[in-house]
């Protein structure tokens, strides 16, 4: 069995992906579906799994065997015209994402310190982000930044706290559960939306090429193929599989979590940043200040994944149209040397403040943010089945048979779901 250490040691562009993919939209997306359909979602954390981590280790393959990032492989494969539609799509996505993220991190701090102006907040929050992107290698910052996001950590002492049903928790884990309405057709889309996130392909993709970069193995991104061998192969997957399983394990606790706290009190609506803090008011119920606490640990936990994942969403966008673009790329590059690409990373998380500002309920909005997330990923993922499949691209590395059928599975059940979602908003 391999030691503690040695398994930290292989982590890398999987185990940040899955981190970042509890970012504040996940967060409040499992914090509504627990609280509205309580533990009838908790089956999608373990039905999630195997899906997310076929179509990640597709985007982590095609990036470490091409040494290119996703667009750079569409690029050469398709047209200026289909390449220009999926980086306006994924611009126009990861943005929104960007301010419904910066948005709740606004809310969370407000909770602790009512007295600042959330515009303050936020301004700050953008400042600090772009600063330490563009000055601090990733890498670095993604250390101190897993600490933080321990705080995540609250919501599974506090599932074992509040717990007594685990034989119904281990039921609804493995019994799927469907409800035919229009809010249960927006909330499978969103915890799909996610969970499968469109940014993450990208990012993942681009991060396994600028490892090779970085191995010395090519000298730019998708400046050549880099030797790959079967062990890493093996170590990518290990990587990805650790990754996913830790998004999913916390989505689990986080959905268990809020459905016996907030759901069988009848708080099925959350509007407010305080609202779903209270969910964690069990862990410290014996505390002065109890409420105080649990708003803490809650906030926390938002602004340690938005200070991880708005960089990466920002990142990926700044990948995408950088290879598209023909641009200099790279976060191991300095500022003067991929100008455009670190300019890209700017304006985006710029107008996501902007569009922040904008009179927008933040809870709601991470759920908006996860829908469309939902929606574009659709076919994005048609493209990364076709890549993973392409032997010019991927010589003798393509898809295996089970990683074909869960990725058109995956595309299948979100192009269903949104399909149905769509369809039953037109007839309600």
């Amino acid at each position: 069995m391999k030691s503690i250490k040695s398994i930290f040691r292989i982590l890398g562009p999987g185990l940040i992906s899955g981190a970042a993919d509890d970012d504040p939209s996940g967060i409040a997306t499992y914090s509504q579906g627990g609280a509205q359909f309580g533990l009838g979602i908790l089956w999608l954390a373990l039905f999630q799994y195997p899906l997310m981590t076929a179509i990640q280790e597709m985007c982590a393959r095609i990036g470490l065997v091409t040494g290119s990032g996703l667009i750079g492989v569409i690029k050469r494969r398709y047209s200026k015209k289909t390449v220009l539609p999926v980086i306006s799509l994924l611009l126009i996505a990861n943005t929104i994402n960007i301010g419904a993220d910066i948005g709740a991190m606004g809310a969370t701090v407000q909770l602790l310190v009512p007295q600042i102006p959330t515009i303050v907040v936020t301004i700050c929050f953008t400042v600090f982000i772009l600063s330490t992107e563009i000055f601090i290698s990733y890498r670095s910052y993604a250390k101190l930044l897993k600490y933080i996001t321990m705080a995540l950590l609250a919501y599974v002492v506090t599932a074992i706290i509040v717990t007594q049903n685990w034989p119904e928790v281990l039921v609804a884990t493995i019994v799927p559960h469907f409800n035919l309405t229009p809010s249960f057709a927006m909330m499978f889309v969103a915890l799909f939306g996610t969970t499968i996130s469109p940014y993450l392909f990208f990012w993942q993709a681009s991060e396994e090429a600028e490892e090779e970069v970085l191995k010395n193995k090519i000298g730019e991104i998708g400046s050549g193929k880099p030797r790959v061998t079967k062990r890493d192969l093996r170590l990518m997957r290990e990587d990805n599989a650790i990754g996913m399983a830790l998004s999913q394990i916390i989505m689990w606790f986080i959905i268990i979590t809020v459905a016996n706290t907030l759901h069988v009190n009848n708080i099925t609506d959350i509007q407010t940043a305080d609202q779903a803090a209270k969910a964690l008011e069990p862990l410290v119920h014996n505390f002065p200040n109890s409420g105080k606490i649990a708003e803490f640990l809650f906030a926390m936990g938002i602004i340690g994944t938005g200070l991880l994942a708005i960089p990466v969403l920002a990142g990926s966008s700044a990948y995408a149209i950088s290879e598209g673009l023909g641009w200099k790329q790279g976060l191991s590059k300095k500022f003067k040397q991929a100008k455009a690409f670190y300019l890209t990373i700017i304006i985006s998380t710029v107008i996501g403040l902007w569009i922040n500002l904008a009179n927008v309920d933040p809870i709601k909005a991470l759920i908006y943010a996860a829908v469309i997330n939902g929606m574009v990923a659709v076919p994005l993922l048609v493209m990364v089945m076709k890549i993973a499949n392409d032997k010019k691209a991927l010589g003798k590395k393509t898809n295996g048979k089970l990683s074909n059928v869960l990725g058109w599975l995956t595309t299948a059940i979100m192009g269903v779901a949104a399909l149905f979602m769509i369809s039953t908003w037109l007839i309600h």
